[in-house]
């Protein structure tokens, strides 16, 4: 320590390192649900009761943890619109295992997040490996999933699952001092992928990937294999999320995992990822998780017509990739 060092500056520069490490548009979120949860709690009886914010964290559990895969592959100017579909072929396959083997729960979440794996792998590949546009390869499997998922279901909707994931599921089981396990789950996994993608060289060539894929290359970065890591970590995530799903209910259905891709790309862009790539942080993704299942526990608790919530998360959305759209124009312009 030098003389003009004493442990008060130190200190100082340290919790300065920490508050620089949340950055414009994550804050900006943690202002309006903070203004939310307060305006919603005076407003109402039931919002901030223990059983409507555990729900709250229990449905946003799914989409926080696809988010944190989903934020990669943005980051890196992708997108996969297939995650849903391959959430029900995660469920089906895990449900199975549980049903018919009677696997426990360390090997069926070990199913769940290689067959996860696999299906990112596939698609990371194909994209990575033939140039096809993200959206046009990941719309594809999308189909393709959904079919593999019905296939596997046979007649029937999958029913009677035992409680082997309960521990990741919203009952009281699945709780620790008072929080959903699967909560738990996405800020432990949120925290180490963040860690990773703002401290470690190979995360943060999914930041270079995403600038300039070309300039990545010629910085020696392996843009394929970063490309396909990426879709592999947001099929382990949708692996994870599946068994969360499975956890909450008995039952797989074969409608499961529809629409979840929009849950999960709205959390990740409303979160300050840009959608062109190059930007975007895990914290963000979960904070817009978080902003996204508040207003529809809001809409709910308020007994407003459902479709209002689609619109709010739709006005977020547009706020969000307007000021992306903004931000880069006055990058370019300097």
């Amino acid at each position: 320590m030098t003389a003009l060092s004493t442990p008060r500056t130190v200190g100082t520069q340290r919790w300065r390192t920490a508050f620089a490490a949340v950055e414009g548009p994550e804050l900006v979120l943690l202002g309006v649900i903070a203004l939310l949860w307060v305006g919603l709690a005076l407003g109402t009886d039931t919002f901030l009761s223990g059983v409507n914010v555990q729900n709250i964290l229990s449905s946003v559990a799914p989409v926080a943890l696809i988010g944190i895969g989903m934020t990669a592959v943005i980051v890196t100017g992708g997108i996969d619109v297939s995650v849903g579909s391959a959430v029900a072929v995660v469920m089906v396959v895990a449900g199975k295992a549980i049903t018919v083997q009677h696997v426990g729960m360390g090997t069926a979440l070990l199913i769940a997040m290689v067959v996860g794996g696999l299906l990112g792998a596939f698609n990371g590949a194909v994209i990575a490996l033939t140039g096809i546009h993200p959206i046009v390869m990941t719309f594809a499997t999308l189909n393709l999933f959904r079919f593999l998922s019905l296939e596997i279901f046979g007649p029937g909707n999958l029913d009677g699952v035992p409680d082997t994931l309960r521990l990741l599921g919203g009952g009281s089981s699945g709780r620790l001092l008072g929080v959903p396990n699967s909560w738990w789950l996405s800020m432990l996994i949120g925290a180490a992928v963040w860690f990773y993608m703002r401290n470690r060289p190979s995360g943060r060539h999914w930041y270079a990937i995403g600038g300039d894929a070309n300039a990545a290359r010629l910085a020696a970065i392996r843009v394929r294999r970063r490309v396909i890591a990426a879709y592999v970590l947001v099929g382990v995530m949708t692996g994870l999320a599946g068994c969360v799903l499975i956890g909450s209910g008995g039952t797989v259905q074969q409608n499961s995992g529809t629409g979840l891709e929009l849950k999960v790309i709205a959390a990740v862009v409303i979160g300050g990822t840009s959608i062109l790539g190059g930007r975007g942080t895990v914290l963000g993704t979960l904070l817009g998780a978080l902003l996204v299942g508040t207003v529809t526990s809001a809409v709910t608790i308020l007994n407003w017509p459902s479709q209002l919530a689609n619109l709010f998360v739709g006005i977020f959305i547009v706020l969000a990739v307007g000021t992306d759209v903004l931000r880069e124009r006055r990058r370019r312009a300097l």
